[in-house]
């Protein structure tokens, strides 16, 4: 039988595992309710070539407040030695910025008090398809996310009234996109489509949706790739009631049919 100093011994080793176990746990959860998160709404952006593109991320503290001093925030990409871009000291840190990205990467300073650490990326090449990292470490919040760039080559198509029927026009787009026609009860319409090669790998697309059409009903021209989509909403008159883009939340290349979409850009006319 024990004796009542071994009782005593023990319930006293008992009690320290105890009391330090809730130690552990308090502080587990005060340092979690301090941790902000550093998050994107945008994980599968697609760039499209020559033009600028907006790597989204933001940063939010649980506590609020200014958020400017102490921020650091390092932009890497996949399989590229050195940094894309990186903010740190309440400035631009670009000595070891690969120089792929000179003078094309940027943050928006003004906003990163907000939570704002999104870089923008001038005239996209196809070489700047990859995963990027976005990394912020700032009072009361770190943490980081991955963002999958895909880079293509697409344009809001022109459409005007013609003699037989309707006719669009798409300056350029990648290779020869699958191009449809439907009336608004979502019936495939006959039409005829020609690609004008504009330089390798990049079309001009031509398409004829022939008549005869009803003036105040509505047809819908679409344009799509594996990675993008054009929507646009004509009267048979050739009134224009919307246009806009659809980009595949996929990290990999969809099939033609494109499930699984969110909205890219949008153009609404009345």
């Amino acid at each position: 039988m024990a004796s009542i100093g071994q009782i005593i011994f023990w319930s006293m080793i008992v009690l320290i595992f105890v009391c330090a176990g809730l130690i552990i746990l308090l502080l587990a959860i005060a340092f979690s309710a301090s941790q902000g998160t550093v998050k994107t709404s945008a994980p599968f952006p697609v760039g499209n070539l020559g033009q600028d593109v907006v790597l989204e991320c933001r940063f939010l503290t649980k506590t609020g407040g200014d958020r400017s001093s102490d921020v650091l925030i390092t932009w890497e990409k996949d399989g590229l030695s050195g940094l894309v871009y990186q903010y740190k000291n309440n400035a631009a840190q670009l000595q070891d910025q690969n120089s792929l990205f000179q003078n094309r990467a940027q943050l928006f300073p003004d906003a990163i008090a907000g939570g704002n650490a999104s870089l923008v990326l001038r005239s996209v090449r196809m070489a700047d398809a990859g995963v990027y990292r976005s990394s912020v470490s700032a009072p009361g919040v770190w943490g980081r996310v991955d963002i999958d760039l895909r880079v293509s080559v697409y344009s809001v198509p022109t459409i005007s009234k013609s003699d037989n029927g309707l006719k669009a026009e798409a300056p350029r787009w990648q290779s020869n996109p699958t191009v449809i026609w439907s009336d608004q009860n979502g019936k495939q319409l006959n039409s005829s489509t020609q690609f004008n090669n504009v330089s390798e790998g990049i079309v001009q697309v031509v398409s004829n949706l022939t008549g005869p059409l009803t003036s105040t009903e509505t047809y819908t021209c679409v344009i799509q790739n594996p990675l993008i989509k054009s929507v646009s909403a004509v009267t048979g008159d050739g009134d224009l009631r919307s246009s806009y883009f659809l980009t595949s939340s996929s990290p990999k290349a969809l099939p033609l049919q494109l499930a699984g979409i969110t909205p890219l850009l949008l153009y609404m006319l009345e």
